[in-house]
This record gives C-alpha cells, sequence and structure tokens, in this order.
C-alpha cells in the first residue's frame, strides 16, 4: 500500500503557488505528483494476507535502514541495520529511531509482532528521490523523501508520520481496509490514531497534555501551520496564502463527497478522528491504553474491508462493551463521541 502521508489535494496547491516565492517547492510538488500517481493506483490492488498470531513476541524489531540517495529506485544501499550504530545522517537515524518506537507501541501494549503479527522485519529507505514531498509505506516499507526546504523539511523529523505510514501496514495486514470512501477515510484515520499513539507513547503524553497534531514539525517557517492534520480540531493544522485552509471536516453535517482524493479519505478522516479524541479525553489518562485498545481490537476484530463510519463505530461500541463492560465509563464515551461527530452506533450494544 502506497499510502503517502501528504495528500494529492495539499501537493496539488504547492504545484500552482507563486513560482517567484516558491521557485523549488512548486517544482518539487510537480514532481511529487507524477511520482506518486502510480502508487496512488496501486493501493486498490493489494493484497491483504491476512492477521497472524503468535505464542511468543520478539524481544527487539529487526530493523534495516537504506540510503536511496537521491534516486527513485527502492531499496538503496544499506546504511544501518539492527543494532548498529548512528550513522551521523539524521534521516537514516530518525527513521531507525522511529521505525523501534513503532514497534515498541504495538509489542509492548498490544502484544503485537511487528507489522504483521509475525515479526514481520521493519525496513526504510530515505533521501528517496530529488526533493521529494511525501512520505509512504509501499507494502513492504518505509519510504521517505527529504523535502523541498521551502514548504516541507525531511519527513523523518515525525514520529507521527513514521508511526502513521507504518500504521498503514498493521491495517494492510489486520483487516484491509478498501482505500477509497469511507473506508478509506477510515484507513488513514486509524493510521492517525496510531500514529500519534507513537508519538504520545514515547513521549509518556497523557490525552489531555498531546497535540493531537499528525505531522507536527513538517512545515518549515514559511508555512502558517502546526502541522498536516489536527485530530482534536480537523480543519485548523494550516491556515496559508500558499496552502489554503486546512479542508477537513469534523462532523458528518461538513462531510465532502468528492472523487478526489480516492474519495476523500484525507479529507473525511477527520471525522472519525475528532471522534477517538473525544473518547480518549472523556476516558483520560493515557490515550493508548484504554482508547486506544479498543480502536486495536476493533481494526484486528475482523472487519468488513468496505466498513462503512457507522459500521466502524458500531463496532467501537462493541469492542468497548466486551473488554470494560456495557455500562462502563470506557464504552458510554465511546458512543458519546461518536454522536458528537454525528455518527451513530444504533445497534452496537450486545
Amino acid at each position: 500500500m502506497a499510502a503517502g502521508i501528504v495528500p494529492p489535494y495539499l501537493l496539488q496547491r504547492i504545484a500552482g503557488a507563486d513560482a517567484e516565492r516558491f521557485p523549488t517547492a512548486t517544482a518539487a510538488a510537480r514532481r511529487t505528483l507524477r511520482m506518486d500517481e502510480p502508487r496512488r493506483s496501486a493501493r486498490l490492488t493489494l493484497t491483504v494476507e491476512g492477521d497472524t498470531l503468535v505464542a511468543e513476541l520478539s524481544a527487539a524489531p529487526d530493523r534495516e535502514i537504506s540510503d536511496a540517495g537521491g534516486r527513485e529506485t527502492l531499496p538503496g544501499r544499506v546504511v544501518r541495520r539492527e543494532g548498529g550504530a548512528p550513522t551521523g545522517d539524521e534521516a537514516a537515524d530518525e527513521a531507525y529511531d522511529g521505525l523501534g518506537a513503532t514497534f515498541d507501541l504495538f509489542s509492548e501494549v498490544y502484544g503485537r509482532d511487528s507489522i504483521d503479527g509475525a515479526g514481520m522485519p521493519l525496513r526504510a529507505t530515505v533521501h528517496f528521490g530529488r526533493l521529494y514531498d511525501n512520505a509512504f509505506w509501499d507494502g513492504e516499507r518505509m519510504v521517505f523523501g527529504d523535502g523541498d526546504g521551502e514548504v516541507f523539511g525531511r519527513f523523518t523529523r515525525s514520529l507521527s508520520v513514521i508511526g502513521h505510514e507504518l500504521a498503514h501496514g498493521v491495517t494492510q495486514f489486520a483487516s484491509g481496509l478498501v482505500y477509497r470512501g469511507q473506508s478509506g477515510a477510515l484507513n488513514e484515520s486509524v493510521s492517525d490514531v496510531f500514529g500519534v499513539l507513537v508519538e504520545q507513547y514515547a513521549r509518556k503524553q497523557t490525552a489531555t497534555e498531546a497535540s493531537w497534531l499528525v505531522g507536527e514539525g513538517l512545515f518549515t517557517d514559511e508555512v502558517e501551520g502546526s502541522a498536516l492534520r489536527s485530530m482534536r480540531h480537523p480543519g485548523t493544522a494550516y491556515d496559508d496564502d500558499v496552502l489554503g485552509k486546512d479542508p477537513q471536516p469534523a462532523h458528518m453535517d461538513d462531510y465532502i463527497d468528492t472523487h478526489e482524493d480516492d474519495g476523500g479519505v484525507h479529507l473525511n478522516s477527520g471525522i472519525p478522528n475528532r471522534a477517538f479524541v473525544l473518547a480518549a479525553e472523556a476516558i483520560g489518562g493515557y490515550a493508548w491504553e484504554r482508547a486506544g485498545q479498543i480502536w486495536y481490537d476493533t481494526l484486528t476484530g475482523g472487519l468488513a474491508p468496505d466498513v462503512d463510519f457507522a459500521a466502524f463505530a458500531a463496532a467501537t461500541a462493541r469492542a468497548a462493551a466486551a473488554r470494560y463492560g456495557e455500562t462502563s465509563a470506557e464504552a458510554d464515551a465511546v458512543r458519546a463521541g461518536w454522536e458528537r461527530v454525528g455518527v451513530t452506533t444504533d445497534g452496537a450494544r450486545a
């Protein structure tokens, strides 16, 4: 699955910007759009291999970082393997650390042995392409661009981005959510959820302490924005004269019906994102513990690949009731979170 962290509509805005102000960024965005087109098409034909349970967990991840050297050929030259010393290359070492942080969340909190649940080695390539404005999971490895230096910096800077893209791999093996329409928006939302949980787990932040920003630190100082997306307040991550205003909706009343962006997968993901934050903050404490556990139980609990928002919401309510009790504070928080974004959980109660 080649699901890039930067949505095509944002790259299109940059590509059409004032070339005198952002000469490098406009050219880089156009180039990135051309490079991403085959990968966007490939998303819909991904084969799902299923989820595997294992008796014992690996003690540590098996990481390997390669350097593409500005070329578009994968995997590139291996520069660091598991247990190896830091390379001194910020991108390579950030990728190595980010893969480890993601492994730790899924292993230590949810008992999952790597991305596929069966000890899959974690592979990443840095310095992909020239001024490449994206990062993606290609079904086997993480791939990071260096950004253009005018709008985007290097994509390994954000731990939530690394966690987000690797979470696409978890979804690939656990449920295979179809990357279009509402199931595609849920695919993106699940990656946002676990991407920020990787960051929160590494920083030991509570739900109220966390920023709930996806891609914080990716923008340069030239951009009026804090991140690619805000899960707490969708539609507020940026408001810039070049990028425009963050278009994500936060409620079903503002749902965007479009054929672009695979049916609005990066847009409408704001709705389930906010539902998760509302539930996590109502539950309190560390979001990865109870709210995250409910979402993980849902993801690995036999979802239909083409599930819509209402069916996913009902599944999270059932998962909360199954783990914590039908009348528990956790189950109530999940139902209330969805209701506040205009999604019903009718029929979710056992």
